[in-house]
């Protein structure tokens, strides 16, 4: 069986690498959210139809799932430090792009950021696994969950208010800074040549991943497992953001602005199980992890039917458990894997397939609401999507549990 590859750190640089991952996490989301809340006005502005303006916000979530695949090409040829600079310069390219013109250039700019934060999305895994010892991956990747869900919470906050003071566009462009520190960061951290020139094959390397043996991802029952375990997250995740203030709205008959504000506490929660989790995973096993974060996600929807007037309790049970359940997905990607390449080839398959099955949560939640007339349906929808992040998970957890141990 092969070995898990490894390169050691300074204590001191492993630290600065994890600084300059979460600080690059920040990048990752908030070009998502950021049209969001300012969507009235981007549409009013460029002269958009609402399925139009809607693309700004789902197709980056398509570009996750679709490009999976390429973001692994550009990683293999281009290395994983140079990828996160690629990714890094596209985010910035693209929020520049989209910023700059008509709708035309909003899109395109657009699918221009969702085709960048696709290959950092399949990388880190690559770096976690390949620089952190195994008893730090798990602290290492609920803090980088942890980043991501921060810039979200970040944008989703700060735009409005900065949009009404420098415009809409002017807001847009500025998360383009976060793009440009976190540049500037990565650089100075990993070193200026491996972070802008793909690294050098010598041939006693090239001999060395010869001889090791070649993993089937495909094959794999648990790389299957982990991407339905993904995938039923990211439902459950999706649908949940896109239709919860409508249904604070309606059902507890709140206005649109606090429904808004409402819901933002299923955001700011999952910092909690985001650097939660990485705590339990020294101390408790990885299934005993994923049945624990699949008890608290189910709260939300049963809670929300049988006591919606406790939304306050639930939305904060479902936070805590979104923000736990994607991270210890991502720590068993990591446990699983066995070298570099086996890393990248699992990253590519649970989020290229989870992302496109999450990308249908928002609309089938619609649809099934619309069908049913109420929000009883939706939610057993979101149910569904639970069970199936619990049985998948429970079979991944397992394996990796496994293979750490091997």
């Amino acid at each position: 069986m092969p070995t898990r590859e490894f390169r050691p750190l300074q204590v001191r640089s492993l630290w600065w690498l994890l600084a300059a991952v979460l600080f690059a996490a920040l990048s990752l989301r908030g070009p998502i959210v950021a049209p969001a809340p300012v969507l009235g006005l981007i549409r009013s502005s460029l002269g958009m139809s609402e399925p139009e303006s809607g693309l700004l916000t789902t197709i980056p979530v398509l570009c996750f799932g679709l490009l999976a695949p390429l973001g692994s090409f550009v990683i293999r040829k281009s290395g994983p430090d140079l990828a996160v600079t690629l990714s890094l310069l596209g985010i910035l390219a693209g929020t520049i792009v989209r910023s700059s013109g008509g709708s035309e250039l909003a899109i395109l700019g657009t699918v221009i950021i969702g085709a960048s934060i696709t290959v950092a999305n399949v990388v880190v895994p690559v770096i976690l696994h390949r620089d952190f010892p195994l008893r730090r991956v798990g602290i290492a990747t609920g803090a980088y969950t942890a980043a991501l869900n921060i810039g979200s919470m970040a944008t989703s906050v700060l735009m409005a208010p900065l949009a009404a003071v420098v415009g809409w566009r002017a807001a847009l462009l500025s998360w383009g800074a976060v793009a440009v520190l976190s540049l500037g960061l990565w650089t100075v951290t990993v070193g200026p040549r491996p972070s802008l020139l793909p690294p050098e094959t010598r041939q006693s390397d090239a001999a060395d991943t010869a001889q090791l043996p070649r993993l089937r991802v495909g094959g794999s029952r648990a790389a299957w497992a982990l991407t339905l375990g993904f995938a039923g997250q990211g439902f459950a995740y999706y649908a949940v953001t896109a239709w919860l203030p409508s249904l604070l709205a309606d059902v507890q008959g709140q206005s649109a602005a606090a429904a808004g504000a409402s819901s933002s506490l299923f955001q700011i929660t999952a910092v909690a199980g985001a650097l939660g989790v990485p705590a339990l995973a020294s101390r408790l096993s990885l299934r005993t992890i994923v049945a624990t974060v699949s008890c608290l996600w189910l709260a939300l929807p049963f809670g929300l039917i049988l006591g919606p007037g406790l939304w306050p309790v639930w939305l904060t049970l479902g936070g805590i458990a979104q923000g736990g359940g994607v991270t210890v997905i991502f720590i068993a990607v990591v446990r699983l894997a066995r070298n570099s390449s086996h890393a990248r080839s699992l990253s590519t398959m649970v989020q290229g397939g989870g992302y496109i099955i999450s990308s249908l949560g928002p609309v089938v939640f619609g649809a099934v609401h619309a069908a049913a007339g109420g929000w009883l349906w939706p939610l057993a929808a979101v149910l569904a999507a639970v069970v199936v992040l619990f049985a998948g998970g429970m079979v991944g957890a397992t394996a990796a549990q496994k293979a750490s141990h091997s």
